[in-house]
């Protein structure tokens, strides 16, 4: 009970210039906070109402959305690969590249310091240690979608069922993540959407840019009529690669549910990430992606993502300044914490909002904020009767 409530009591958001965070769930016994919070829900949902409601719709997930189907952290990584207490592997490799475990449990750092001396000598113990390392990465980001059942996606689905009811004549959702998982798949699957990855239809299934731009329609069964858009489809863009990803001798991707580490097509934690992401099938997503900030009339939603990326950070950071038909929506449930502290991109985008840019902030857990999210296909007379008018009347 005291749990449930510290959950809603958490919930709040803040608008662009607003000093301060608004309320979305007071104590129950409190009929005037009641009251005020209701408005500050209302006020929300139209804000969101809006921007469901823009011609391109844009999500950038990281792996705070993970977390709650079961997926781990960098905490957890770090435990796995180094081991609590630290195993002799990971002592002897730390020793030999100089580097702290235990006051510098940072997993990006250590394995970035490996893959450095790497390039300068072909240690075996290092090759081995690093080689390990991707492997328990790789299980540790499949492993935990197999021994839960479909009730840990219940965010996703609720998130995709909702984002993806969008109307026809508007650009498909589009979702990039930096997740190696698959729960938007798995999630799809449930629900009976379908994600277009990039990968072929048929078996086995390869990476070919050109399906992204493919669709899905439903053909009439009179001639006469027009076939029409099939709803549920989206757009995914796997950022960092993903755990069903393996690179053949000829360079292709294909699809592999399981792959050996040296072949994982992944972007393991490293600083070596940015250039990674510079080639291909991740070349691709990082394109589109930095085409699409940058599109009018566009709503990016942010969620779980941390903007420790700069590869990812840096070019939405720079959107916002330059692109002003942007919406940004950053959902963090420590969305306050980060924006008091001197996180350089958090900072910023703080800065940014306090001098009107449009950038909302919501304090909440992806789970929470994915039953937020208005439903296009539940709407209201008066919501309908709005979105109407708004479709026919253009501002003067």
């Amino acid at each position: 009970m005291n749990n449930t409530k510290k959950t809603s009591t958490s919930l709040s958001f803040k608008a662009p210039r607003a000093g301060e965070w608004k309320s979305l769930a007071a104590d129950q016994g409190n009929e005037e906070d009641q009251k005020m919070d209701q408005q500050n829900c209302d006020e929300l949902h139209n804000i969101l109402l809006t921007s469901l409601q823009m011609q391109h719709l844009v999500v950038l997930s990281g792996s705070g959305c993970s977390l709650g189907a079961g997926g781990p952290s960098m905490g957890i990584l770090w435990d796995e690969v180094v081991g609590q207490p630290a195993s002799d592997a990971a002592k002897e490799a730390a020793e030999k590249i100089g580097h702290d475990i235990i006051n510098n449990k940072d997993i990006e750092a250590l394995l970035s310091r490996v893959e450095a001396s790497l390039q300068l000598n072909d240690d075996i113990t290092l090759k081995t240690f690093l080689n390990e390392s991707k492997k328990k990465i790789l299980a540790k980001c499949s492993d935990f979608l197999y021994a839960t059942d479909d009730s840990g996606l219940d965010a996703h689905r609720t998130f995709i069922h909702r984002l993806s009811r969008r109307r026809s004549r508007d650009q498909r959702l589009k979702i990039f993540t930096t997740n190696y998982d698959l729960c938007f798949e798995y999630a799809a699957s449930i629900l009976g959407a379908i994600a277009l990855d990039g990968f072929s239809f048929t078996v086995p299934r390869r990476f070919d840019p050109r399906f992204y731009g493919y669709d899905i329609v439903r053909r009439a069964r009179n001639g006469d009529e027009a076939a029409s858009y099939l709803e549920g489809v989206f757009l995914l863009y796997k950022l960092h690669g993903s755990v069903n990803w393996s690179r053949g001798k000829d360079g292709s991707i294909y699809e592999d549910f399981s792959p050996v580490p040296e072949k994982a097509c992944l972007i393991y934690p490293a600083s070596g990430k940015y250039q990674q992401s510079f080639t291909q099938p991740h070349l691709e997503s990082i394109a589109q992606y930095l085409a699409v900030v940058r599109e009018p009339n566009t709503c990016v939603i942010v969620a779980g993502f941390g903007f420790n990326d700069d590869h990812l950070a840096t070019p939405l950071l720079a959107a916002v300044t330059s692109n002003p038909h942007l919406r940004l929506i950053v959902v963090d449930p420590s969305a306050k914490n980060n924006l008091s502290r001197e996180k350089p991109h958090w900072k910023r985008l703080n800065e940014l909002s306090g001098q009107g840019e449009d950038i909302w902030f919501i304090s909440a857990e992806f789970a929470q904020f994915a039953k937020l999210i208005p439903d296009l296909r539940s709407l209201t007379p008066a919501e309908s009767l709005m979105k109407t008018i708004q479709s026919v009347v253009k501002p003067t």
